[in-house]
């Protein structure tokens, strides 16, 4: 029996089409949410508490910004009307004046400190690694990303869905151009239950993690360097061949999550997105099991019920 389930894994690895460990967490049971939007500006939603520092680093800084730049804009309209060559013909000479000096010197170190007393502990509390729940390494490749449940045993590749790897003999009959959008395309998306506003964005498999959990992402790359980045979680770290990185997040909301590769890695890296599934404990522990059967033969365990 292990010997048929194991060979039943490797033929399904071997298929084009999107994996069968992700059929029950296809797409339409989840919300999509971190995904770029047409004519919109700003940030994809905060669904971890370091995307939701970021935000209010950034609201910050902007409202520091904005109030330097209208006290100065103010300050060169006063001194344009106030002393002007009409108002002021006799212009007096001074080579300094303390107070002002003083001024423009306490002025800017006290919102430097400012800034750095709130961005600090950010940034320390991004780079400082907690204990994970669960550890994924993620290695970039030409223009794919790996994927290994450390913990679990098990890995797999992530294509994006229109990649060459995901054609099948009967796409390519049917005239399917690899990486690029026609009724094939769509029609691969929709099967993987996703729609053509996800193209660029979906792959053929998805990272799946559970809400609420803790995440650590060990990053490296294989070839050259990439970057594994997912906007809606405020991470991003570098995937440099030879160096094992780490981040880590924990999605306070389930849906569906979309990022890239964010370091130019060839002429494919437009290709190279990135999906992340939040899902229930519920729906992770049967997604495990059957990733568990599928990539690594590893048979699911059943529970018999014993008759009254």
């Amino acid at each position: 029996m292990k010997k048929l389930l194991s060979l039943s894994a490797l033929l399904a690895g071997l298929g084009a089409m999107p994996v069968l460990a992700q059929d029950n967490l296809r797409i339409d049971g989840l919300e999509v949410i971190g995904t770029p939007v047409d004519g919109k500006m700003g940030f994809q939603p905060a669904v971890t508490r370091l995307a939701q520092d970021i935000h209010d680093l950034d609201w910050l800084i902007l409202v520091i910004i904005t109030l330097i730049t209208l006290f100065v804009t103010g300050l060169i309209i006063w001194v344009i009307l106030r002393y002007g060559k009409k108002r002021n013909p006799n212009p007096s000479s001074f080579t300094h004046n303390t107070p002002i000096e003083i001024a423009w010197t306490v002025g800017p170190i006290v919102i430097l400190v400012l800034i750095g007393a709130y961005s600090l502990p950010i940034l320390f509390r991004q780079q400082e690694i907690p204990e994970a729940d669960i550890t994924i390494k993620a290695t970039g490749n030409q223009w794919y990303w790996s994927y290994e449940y450390v913990d679990e045993g098990f890995g797999f590749d992530s294509y994006m869905i229109g990649a060459p790897a995901t054609l099948t003999a009967e796409d390519e009959a049917a005239g399917a151009i690899a990486n690029t959008l026609d009724d094939v395309m769509v029609a691969k998306l929709e099967a993987a239950g996703y729609s053509r506003d996800e193209w660029l964005l979906a792959t053929d498999t998805a990272v799946v993690v559970p809400v609420g959990k803790t995440i650590v992402m060990q990053v490296t790359g294989s070839d050259v360097i990439h970057a594994w980045t997912v906007p809606a979680f405020g991470v991003k770290q570098d995937a440099v061949p030879g160096r094992l990185a780490e981040l880590w997040f924990s999605a306070e909301r389930e849906g569906v999550y979309f990022g890239q590769c964010s370091e130019l890695c060839g002429q494919a890296h437009a290709y190279m997105p990135i999906t992340v599934k939040v899902v229930s404990e519920a729906a992770y522990a049967d997604w495990l099991g059957k990733a568990k059967e599928e990539y690594a033969g590893i048979p699911q365990t059943l529970t018999v019920a014993s008759a009254d």
